[in-house]
């Protein structure tokens, strides 16, 4: 229930020869400068390109799995570290390349992919990099710009304040005991509460300094969208949304349909905050009450136990599906449990041509059962995409990235709901755990995305941003989306300033959002037996990166562009709300 990195290299010493003779292709990149019009040059180019990458992306997994398991360990740590240094350098080196190739124009580019088929795995990043032409200034302008990106970027100002100098609270609670509370804990104190007043402090406890620099919050934020602004202006963009779509060819309708249908199609939403309050007993429901159990088991599952019972809920899919999700909890390749120094958390890892790792900090909880088949997904993802593309059309993207993961959770909750052998107490523990996906990941970052498009086309207006404007809109997103009126619960107003992505990376929570939905959608095609549905599921998962998103997506049976699709995600959560209903009636 270890890693076998051995996998990756037999030794340490191996492992140490392979990084030195990563160090001279730096110099050797770079020496094509100049030369990529030379169809000679060009194919070397390319060829070494693929070489290069496939070994830095080994050398780099294996020093960084290595850190992982005990980030305590300084050698462990410093090979992280110098080949980050190693991949900064070589993308100093090859930093001619996109102007190059720009210049040569894409017919002569393409002229070369189509008397080389070596290189054809190349022909969608180069299409890729000439659609945003019109997007790409003049080599002067290029330079000006990134003379400002260091001083554009909010996330570093929001770390300095939310972290660097940030202080924890510490509160008393009831029981006399004091307890200091920070981002790691706050939610696992409130679920081991029963007194409002105890949650009440904690999350107060949390929150304050939110209020305590409310103005500073909202001038940095302020810098994010102003920074954005003059980005999409400069790069002639018709929207800041589309400024940032534009890459992956994603259109504006996408996010806007989500975000109408999340917004307006919440009954079942409601409905269950209206059920957890009668449930709990409580007065009123207050925002950080949703960590409250409906429900409480202590019965452990062993890790063979939770293999077991994702293997099972699989059973009636095809055989080469379930051999992949065998492979990928294959001994060697899965570090199951937590160990001093290990990382927290849990994740798939996979580079190109390699069989993915699984990293677990596995504890026997029903939760625990889940991740296992939500990291199994996407290691079968990978597997797929890797055994189908060639190397530089394997990785997929975030936008697709959580579909493989949640489809193998739906059925792991299918499975277990049907399966006769669990409680009426572990029902409700699942169908809350189900709920409260669709809560956290579907209306929670789709209501996070439509704060943003809602201050982006502020600013597009030229109107005045401040710490008041923002929670305003926040106020109004609550009342719309939950039913909440957040002027009743002090400080959380302040949400927008708890968010870090939203000052980091503008613009992508809206993902976690549009991959759940597909999931759920594919899910149930499989589920009614529409023809052909599995097939089309797994060929999404094979086609890795080799086409834009959405067009894989709407190949597998999902249109990003109707409302349809993410109305499964309402239809699932209606469904949910009404079985967990019945069981807390009965």
């Amino acid at each position: 229930m270890k890693w076998d990195l051995t996998y990756l290299f037999k030794t340490e010493e191996e492992y140490e020869k392979a990084y030195e003779e990563l160090i001279p292709y730096v110099e050797k990149a770079a020496s094509f400068a100049g030369k990529l019009g030379d169809e000679e040059k060009f194919v070397e180019y390319y060829l070494t390109q693929k070489e290069i990458s496939e070994k830095l992306e080994r050398v780099y997994q294996y020093g960084s799995l290595k850190s992982d398991l005990n980030k305590k360990n300084v050698e462990n740590a410093s090979k992280v570290s110098r080949m980050m240094i190693l991949f900064q350098k070589l993308s100093l080196a090859t930093s001619f390349e996109s102007p190059e190739i720009l210049s040569l124009g894409k017919e002569k580019v393409m002229s070369f992919i189509d008397k080389h088929p070596e290189l054809e795995e190349f022909r969608f990043g180069f299409e890729k990099l000439f659609r945003s032409t019109e997007h790409i200034l003049d080599a002067n302008s290029e330079k000006l710009i990134s003379y400002f990106s260091p001083v554009s970027q909010g996330g570093g100002l929001y770390s300095a304040l939310a972290v660097a100098d940030g202080k924890n609270e510490t509160v008393k609670l009831k029981n006399k005991e004091v307890v200091t509370v920070t981002q790691g804990n706050w939610r696992s104190l409130i679920m081991k509460t029963d007194n409002a007043v105890d949650r009440k402090k904690i999350f107060e406890a949390l929150y304050k300094t939110y209020d305590d620099h409310k103005t500073t919050y909202g001038t940095i934020y302020n810098t994010v969208l102003q920074a954005d602004k003059a980005y999409a202006k400069a790069r002639n963009y018709d929207s800041i949304l589309e400024s940032f779509l534009f890459r992956n060819n994603i259109p504006t309708s996408v996010y806007k349909t989500l975000v109408n249908v999340a917004s307006r199609q919440n009954k079942s939403l409601k409905k269950y905050f209206k059920l957890r309050k009668k449930a709990l007993g409580l007065k009123r429901h207050y925002t950080y009450d949703r960590f409250l159990e409906l429900a409480h088991s202590n019965k452990e599952y062993s890790y063979e136990e939770a293999k077991n019972l994702f293997f099972a809920s699989i059973e009636k899919f095809p055989s080469d599906f379930k051999e992949l999700a065998r492979e990928a909890l294959k001994d060697g390749f899965v570090d199951v449990y937590e160990q001093d120094g290990k990382r927290t958390g849990a994740y798939s890892s996979g580079v190109t041509n390699t069989h993915p790792f699984i990293l677990l900090n596995y504890s026997n909880t029903l939760d625990d059962v889940f991740t296992v088949a939500h990291e199994a997904g996407h290691s079968i993802h990978t597997m797929y995409a890797a055994a189908n593309q060639p190397g530089e059309l394997q990785n997929y993207t975030i936008f697709v990235a959580e579909i493989a993961s949640t489809f193998n959770e739906h059925a792991l909750l299918d499975y277990l709901m049907t399966s006769g052998n669990i409680t009426k107490e572990e029902k409700i523990m699942l169908l809350q755990k189900a709920i409260d996906e669709i809560v956290g990941t579907f209306y929670r970052q789709t209501l996070f995305a439509d704060y943003e498009l809602r201050a982006h086309e502020l600013v597009e207006k030229d109107q005045p941003i401040n710490h008041e404007v923002l929670s305003k809109i926040m106020v109004d997103l609550y009342k719309q989306y939950y039913g909440f009126d957040l002027t009743k619960e002090k400080y959380k107003e302040f949400v927008w300033a708890y968010i870090p992505h939203l000052f980091y990376t503008p613009f992508y929570v809206y993902q976690y959002a549009t991959s759940f939905a597909a999931s759920f959608k594919l899910y149930k095609d499989v589920q009614d037996n529409v023809p052909g549905a599995f097939e089309k599921y797994t060929n999404l998962l094979k086609s890795g990166g080799s086409k834009y998103p959405v067009e894989q997506a709407r190949e597998a049976g999902v249109d990003f562009t109707k409302k349809e699709t993410f109305m499964a995600v309402v239809e699932r959560m209606d469904k949910l709300v009404d079985e967990l209903e019945k069981l807390l009636d009965e």
